[in-house]
């Protein structure tokens, strides 16, 4: 999940692939060490996945998001380090 190159911004990016059935790539980047969480939501705004809720360093990650057991639709994705939210995102779970 983690990448030693040194980055320079916080940034979310767009998940790959998307649309996706089941599975799909987060990448995000953090430049200073804090608590990063990443939750998905589904479009009535209920968490539905929690990838990452932990002390992570500066870099580059990667979280895997299956969603095998959820139903077809648009779900939202939420990076946020140490209590300020960093990005959103959409994504599509096309079965």
């Amino acid at each position: 999940m983690h990448s030693n190159e040194e980055v320079r911004s916080l940034k979310l990016f767009q998940n790959f692939p998307n649309p996706f059935n089941p599975s799909t790539t987060i990448r995000f980047d953090i430049k200073t060490s804090g608590n990063v969480s990443l939750k998905v939501f589904d479009i009535l705004g209920r968490e539905v996945a929690v990838l990452v809720d932990e002390n992570l360093r500066a870099g580059s990650y990667e979280q895997v998001f299956d969603a095998k057991d959820l139903p077809s639709g648009v779900y939202v994705y939420s990076l946020n380090v140490d209590g300020k939210e960093i990005g959103v995102r959409r994504m599509t779970l096309v079965k």
